[in-house]
């Protein structure tokens, strides 16, 4: 009896914490792009399909695996012109690179609901390290893989960086994202 209780204590440090995995609930969340033209206007794209997931562990919420892939395929504007002219190959080439992907490893909270999540986007066959400010509906320290997690986040590029140089005297090269996201258990 003295040795099951001396090992049960070793046996828990040596458990994982449960991780949850979350599917994206594409229906229900948006993504989108903006950027400045001329230096005061601004043009705006959606993009409305989207795949992906994120596995979220409260007990070692700094490790995150979260993958989001884009179909830049759907992209939309107002602007049917715009829009034609994002899918082209001065922007972002959807012929020839139809996804945009980012994946997360990292994730440093900067409050109980916030977070910068550190990862790679990959657009026009090229990766660049990108992080997230991420805000959660709910702390996702009491995630119980139960219900659904609501995200926002928000991040901004150089388009340059990825080869997106059409209308460079034109269009601004930062480029601002965000993204409205409901992930649900599966």
């Amino acid at each position: 009896m003295r040795i099951l209780l001396a090992v049960l204590p070793l046996l828990a440090v040596g458990a994982a914490p449960p991780a949850y995995r979350y599917q994206l609930d594409s229906a229900r969340s948006a993504i989108g792009a903006r950027v400045t033209v001329m230096g005061f206007a601004h043009k705006s794209a959606q993009f409305p399909k989207m795949s992906g997931g994120i596995v979220l562990s409260p007990g070692q919420i700094g490790v995150v695996d979260l993958d989001v892939a884009v179909d830049e395929r759907a992209l939309s504007t107002v602007d049917k012109t715009v829009e034609s002219q994002l899918k082209g190959p001065g922007f972002l080439d959807v012929k020839h690179h139809p996804v945009v992907r980012f994946s997360g490893q990292r994730m440093t909270m900067t409050g109980p609901a916030t977070a910068l999540v550190s990862g790679q986007l990959t657009a026009r066959g090229t990766t660049r390290q990108a992080v997230l400010q991420v805000s959660f509906a709910a702390p996702p320290t009491q995630a119980t893989g139960r219900d659904p997690v609501q995200i926002s986040a928000r991040t901004t590029i150089d388009r340059r960086a990825f080869g997106m140089n059409g209308y460079s005297m034109v269009v601004g090269s930062n480029v601002t994202i965000t993204i409205n996201a409901r992930m649900v258990p599966g």
